[in-house]
């Protein structure tokens, strides 16, 4: 089944008069979404019973929980105390995913603006298993660690290197960002075959069936020479990239991802218009 929902909570959701992230199941089952991406990206802040009393809502209404880590991860930093907080940021990602009954968390690998992008990398690769290490030794081998293409150049996080990081464990499969690609490539996807690239690199690197349950982010980003500038609405059709070529490519290949929209402010109301896009191609009732 492919999902569609939000990263975070719309404006909308509050000016209807809604206050907490409980209450947003419900909200996104009544729109017709039944996906979730509740945000940690800006720290830890949700206690355990508040994030049990959300799982039991997701579960109740058929929402599909992930959750982002925070932003100031940074696994390929030189500094090891550096390295040391991002696991220990990663892991507490994970115990509030288990307190709601996430299904994954996505997280943010880190810069390599201060150091050579391979040598980034490879302890990038390093901090990760260890993190992966630690995290089956406290239970948390079910809940899958989903790391993210990035989309300023001077961050560790292309696909190739995504990928690469993937290939550490058959377990991870990448968060693709289809703005943040289109950012990264200066406007690179413009048509279904370089959507289709795309996910044939994946295919063939990391499998079918982990192409088949990717997680994936979405909206229109606006960049400059050095990637990702901002995120905007599906409406503003001035900035790239367009969710038509990527349904039809998701679509003809069978895909089951979980589709998360990143519109600026109003990512609940684009998630359905992404959903009734990918419904009008695929000719699915969804």
């Amino acid at each position: 089944m492919i999902r569609f929902g939000p990263s975070g909570n719309s404006e909308s959701f509050y000016r209807q008069g809604y206050k907490s992230s409980v209450q947003m199941p419900q909200w996104l089952a009544r729109l017709g979404l039944n996906a979730y991406e509740y945000q940690c990206s800006k720290g830890i802040n949700i206690g355990r019973t508040t994030a049990e009393e959300l799982g039991k809502e997701a579960m109740k209404h058929d929402i599909f929980l992930s959750v982002h880590a925070p932003y100031y991860i940074n696994m390929a930093s030189e500094d090891p105390a550096k390295r040391e907080k991002s696991k220990e940021y990663i892991l507490r990602t994970l115990e509030v995913a288990r307190w709601m009954g996430a299904r994954r968390i996505v997280v943010h690998t880190g810069s390599c603006s201060n150091t050579d992008r391979r040598i980034a990398l490879e302890t990038a690769i390093r901090v990760l298993r260890e993190t992966i290490a630690e995290a089956d030794n406290r239970g948390y081998s079910d809940i899958t660690i989903c790391p993210e293409v990035l989309g300023k150049i001077n961050q560790l996080g292309s696909l190739d290197e995504i990928i690469e990081m993937c290939k550490t464990d058959e377990r991870l499969i990448p968060t693709i960002d289809f703005g943040h690609l289109h950012a990264r490539g200066m406007g690179a996807l413009n048509s279904p075959e370089d959507f289709e690239r795309v996910l044939e690199t994946i295919e063939n690197s990391l499998g079918t069936e982990r192409l088949k349950k990717l997680h994936c982010h979405f909206s229109r980003v606006e960049f400059s020479k050095g990637g990702e500038k901002k995120h905007w609405t599906y409406s503003d059709v001035q900035y790239g990239p367009e969710f038509e070529f990527l349904a039809e490519a998701i679509a003809r290949r069978g895909m089951e991802p979980v589709i998360i929209c990143e519109s600026r402010e109003n990512m609940a109301e684009d998630a359905l218009e992404l959903k009734r896009i990918y419904g009008r191609i695929s000719g699915e009732l969804v």
